[in-house]
């Protein structure tokens, strides 16, 4: 019989060593091992044994691809690329509170309608559980509907259980909520530890891969916002899926961060109500559902998020600071880009921002990451020092260069066009060289800047 090991795991990548480190050499967290107990499997592959598998020609092999399941969450299906495959496994992250189990029961009574569905529990009792579904699944008028007959509920956190539930079910979708709270018996560390975590996840890939099911596992995250346990965890499954927004803030994204069956980044909208999360099919308009015209400090920006262009709407307020050291405040872009953009205006722009506060804000809770936001932020700053408003019916596209030029961005028409169907009769972006020129929308009139200097006098301009 093997004996039992101890080792130490890093609780933030999965990095196993025979003793306590301070700081993990591979992520560089500190205070991250833990101990555990590894139980070696008795036995293994006799010698000379001959192994199971056999290599094929490629040419041998069926290609075809595969019918996925109709999803009919529209915004969900969207963003796993068209709807569920079969014998798929899911990860989805977030932070607590910001909508996992509400998005996965809602999946749950949807697909149950055509499809059987298990969803297992380890965080919640059955009669928790009812009692959100029945406020998920009744009518905003109140009226009660029955529950789909192959939706199947229980409580349980033991792997093995679990998976003598799947036989007899037998669910086309299994969800599990959380892939924490699930162990295996024959491992002696507790649940949620790396082992546990790796092999639980590990057993329900080889159950999904051999069987068809299709797997949905709930993740949590640590405090930097990644999921938790190792990091080996979202390699293990398919897709990965984090739900983000600001718990404050109504609206829902789910991002895909991998995706082995569709496109990565792409990205779902969601609204957060009393009955649950409502898929929001045009972003862009609810975005700028409260936006105040004709107002200093204030520029329409087009993001792309995946595939889809989103308007947003970019505020900036600069004042006066009676301390000796301004004040620099990013609320949904990043921090080093507002640093560049405020240099930029001060050196090239004639914008004196070194004795004013400066804050800048993205509306309705979004975090924009690309640069093609640079100009409209360098527009509102610039707006509100000089207390000019920027045209209402304007868009700009662009990032800054240290030198005040603008360079242009990525997949230009698709934000052209979704400026156009809201509405918007000008469009501020990067001069074009001819061979990359996209042709302008109807009714959507273009104006090329080679510099932020031009750029902001045509924002300003009428």
């Amino acid at each position: 019989m093997p004996k039992a090991q101890t080792v130490y795991v890093c609780q933030n990548c999965g990095k196993r060593v025979p003793k306590p480190l301070g700081r993990c050499p591979v992520c560089g967290a500190w205070n991250s091992f833990v101990p555990e107990v590894v139980v070696p499997e008795g036995g293994g592959k006799r010698k000379g044994s001959l192994p199971q598998s056999r290599p094929r020609r490629l040419s041998e092999i069926e290609g075809d691809a595969e019918e996925r399941i109709p999803l009919p969450i529209s915004e969900f299906a969207r963003v796993l690329g068209g709807g569920i495959v079969p014998g798929s496994v899911v990860l989805i992250g977030g932070d607590p509170g910001i909508g996992k189990s509400t998005l996965m029961l809602q999946t749950a009574l949807a697909m149950a309608q055509s499809v059987p569905v298990l969803y297992v529990s380890g965080e919640e009792s059955e009669r928790q559980i009812k009692m959100r579904a029945t406020r998920l699944w009744n009518t905003p008028e109140g009226e009660t509907r029955p529950f789909p007959e192959n939706l199947f509920l229980v409580t349980e956190t033991d792997l093995q259980a679990i998976l003598e539930h799947v036989q007899s079910v037998q669910p086309q979708l299994l969800i599990v909520d959380s892939i924490q709270t699930v162990y295996l018996p024959e491992l002696q560390s507790s649940a949620g530890s790396v082992t546990q975590v790796r092999e639980t996840a590990s057993r329900l890939r080889e159950l999904a891969k051999t069987s068809g099911l299709s797997v949905f596992l709930i993740g949590h995250v640590t405090k930097e916002g990644v999921i938790a346990g190792p990091r080996v965890l979202e390699h293990i499954v398919d897709t990965v899926l984090y739900l983000e927004g600001d718990r404050f803030q109504a609206y829902r994204l789910l991002r895909s961060v991998k995706n082995r069956f569709g496109t990565t980044s792409e990205v779902g909208v969601f609204e957060m109500h009393a009955e649950g999360l409502k898929e929001v099919p045009n972003p862009s308009e609810a975005f700028l559902a409260e936006r105040m015209v004709n107002t200093p400090g204030s520029a329409i920006a087009v993001t792309m998020e995946g595939t889809r262009p989103l308007l947003v709407e970019v505020q900036g307020l600069t004042n006066p600071t009676p301390f000796g050291n301004p004040r620099r405040t990013a609320n949904g872009i990043d921090f080093n880009r507002l640093l560049l953009v405020t240099a930029v205006l001060s050196r090239h722009a004639g914008v004196r921002l070194g004795e004013q506060d400066v804050f800048v804000n993205v509306v309705g809770g979004l975090k924009v990451g690309e640069p093609a936001v640079d100009l409209a932020v360098a527009a509102a700053l610039a707006s509100s020092a000089r207390n000019i408003p920027v045209r209402a019916d304007a868009v700009l596209i662009g990032e800054i260069g240290l030198s005040g030029e603008l360079r242009t961005v990525s997949q230009m028409g698709a934000r052209l066009r979704e400026a156009a169907n809201l509405g918007f009769k000008f469009a501020i972006i990067p001069k074009r060289l001819s061979r990359n020129a996209t042709s302008a929308p109807d009714g959507l009139q273009i104006v090329e800047a080679r510099s932020l200097r031009q750029a902001l006098k045509f924002a300003f301009s009428g």
